[in-house]
């Protein structure tokens, strides 16, 4: 099976709120596919650039990998998409943009507390990297 290497970031402002897109009905991290001649890192912060119109974005440590299946329609075959996801900084006075070539209608700074309010209508994979930053369950 085709394996596609992505990379994506918990961005947190300096009140400590991550940052959570949404699209296609669920919320997410903004995350996407490494391209060619670029590592894993200038991935992680073009993709969070992006989607997410932050310009000024410092890249922290490796918070782990995720892997999900799908279908590709671009490829139509199922392959493994493996995530890796970074810690980044980026204040929140920056204006936020939402990718909508990207199908991203919303974004906003959510605190840990808020969080069991957003994770029921996120994927798993995306719930399993919180709980991992974090060091529990919601």
């Amino acid at each position: 099976m085709t394996t596609i290497i992505a990379a994506g970031g918990l961005v947190f402002n300096e009140e400590e709120a991550l940052l959570m897109i949404y699209r296609r009905g669920y919320w997410d991290l903004p995350k996407g596919k490494l391209d060619k001649g670029e590592t894993i890192e200038e991935c992680a912060l073009r993709e969070v650039e992006e989607e997410t119109g932050l310009q000024q974005i410092t890249l922290g440590k490796l918070v782990g990998l995720t892997h999900h299946m799908y279908f590709d329609k671009w490829l139509k075959e199922d392959v493994i998409k493996e995530s890796h996801w970074y810690a980044m900084q980026a204040g929140s006075k920056q204006k936020l943009v939402p990718q909508t070539e990207e199908d991203i209608i919303d974004i906003r700074w959510v605190k840990e507390k808020e969080l069991p309010n957003y994770l029921p209508a996120s994927y798993p994979n995306i719930v399993e990297i919180i709980q991992k930053y974090y060091g529990h369950a919601f």
